[in-house]
């Protein structure tokens, strides 16, 4: 039996620490060594000794147990070393923030290969493996950003934004309430169950499914740069208009995945209905809403995004003094770049949570799918 299990990624991350080695020091200001002997030797140990026991037959669980510890604790290491003192890394820095990245990499494909056979176990996996590879999009970037000693001007670390988001908590409540509470929320209500109204109607009407559907894709075709100015000065400045761009960018995906869905039943389905004597309304509740249920939460989700970037962009054209929108451009104006990143970084994460609301529903309401059943 072999003594080591050669992963590639742990190789050369141990040949990178090695060159990293050769390049040192890690950092310097006027020829003096910013990190201390004891976290250069911190650093090179983390990395090159997770690198070597990932590769000797342990099980799955403790060789990303040992990764994870390696990647993370040296890239906790450089940053926090270089911070303070922004553009100082040398080359040997770059390639140990990449060396700790192959670890990580090499982590995510020992925990994507573990099937538990536990459910608990494997929702956590499922968490986790994202997790790891947004974290190190946030570590690559502040090491960047730091190392090289760009501009916060230009781009600020994820720390300086996460501490912009701590201090600016009240001010980022109040347009969260604005734009996601008021106009997302409302506009996405009326939009979806309005498309969702008529597309019943088109499917029982033909000459409205016939006429619909092709203006349907015309006005999804409109620029919303241009529908918003026009919405602002029909509702005002206020929320409403804001409430009324989503409306209309939220209408037609549903209205079309919904007619769609309509049609997902075939045609021996229907002929059994009907040989139970069932009416337009029973075959429709109990076949055909459910065969086009698929559909339909793919308008959800689609529309879930649609509407978040619809309102900010419509506070663009005319807002109160209040909305993620309003912020995003007042904030680039006085160049507080910062609080750009705040207002991004709050409504990426509110995009997905009302995405993974979504997402949820629907596993709960189409349990049945082949698509559900099989994850």
């Amino acid at each position: 039996m072999s003594t080591f299990k050669i992963s590639w990624q742990a190789a050369l991350a141990i040949v990178v620490c090695a060159i990293g080695l050769a390049r040192l020091p890690i950092a310097s200001v006027n020829d003096t060594a910013i990190f201390a002997p004891g976290a250069t030797i911190a650093i090179f140990v983390l990395i090159g000794g997770a690198a070597l026991l990932s590769m000797f037959p342990l099980s799955a669980m403790l060789t990303a147990a040992v990764l994870f510890i390696g990647a993370h604790g040296a890239a906790w290491l450089l940053i926090a070393a270089i911070a303070g003192s922004e553009g100082a890394a040398h080359a040997s820095f770059f390639l140990l923030v990449a060396a700790a990245w192959l670890l990580a990499w090499r982590c995510v494909t020992v925990l994507s290969a573990i099937r538990s056979g536990n459910r608990t176990a494997d929702t956590f996996l499922r968490l986790l493996i994202p997790t790891i590879f947004g974290a190190w999009i946030l570590i690559i970037w502040e090491a960047i950003t730091r190392g090289a000693g760009i501009p916060f001007v230009l781009l600020p670390p994820p720390t300086a934004v996460g501490a912009r988001i701590a201090n600016s908590l009240p001010v980022l409540w109040a347009d969260v309430n604005q734009t996601i509470l008021r106009a997302v929320i409302i506009g996405y209500v009326i939009g979806c169950g309005a498309g969702f109204v008529v597309a019943i109607l088109a499917d029982r009407v033909d000459f409205l499914r016939r006429g619909l559907l092709p203006i349907g894709n015309m006005v999804s075709a409109l620029p919303i740069i241009g529908v918003a100015p026009i919405m602002v000065m029909w509702f005002g400045f206020d929320w409403p208009s804001k409430a009324a761009v989503v409306v209309i960018m939220t209408f037609f995906p549903m209205l079309v995945n919904t007619v769609a869905g309509l049609a997902a039943s075939n045609h021996m389905e229907r002929d059994l209905m009907r040989t139970y004597a069932s009416g337009y309304w029973q075959t429709l509740w109990k076949l055909r809403l459910p065969a086009a249920a698929p559909f339909i939460f793919n308008a959800l989700k689609i529309n879930s995004t649609l509407a978040l970037i619809g309102a900010i962009v419509a506070e663009f054209f005319g807002t109160p003094v209040v909305g993620m929108g309003f912020r995003i451009s007042t904030e680039v104006g006085r160049m507080n770049i910062d609080m750009v990143w705040a207002e991004i970084a709050v409504a990426a994460v509110a995009g997905s949570v009302f995405y993974g609301v979504v997402a949820l529903a629907e596993r709960a309401v189409t349990f049945w799918h082949p698509s559900v059943r099989g994850g």
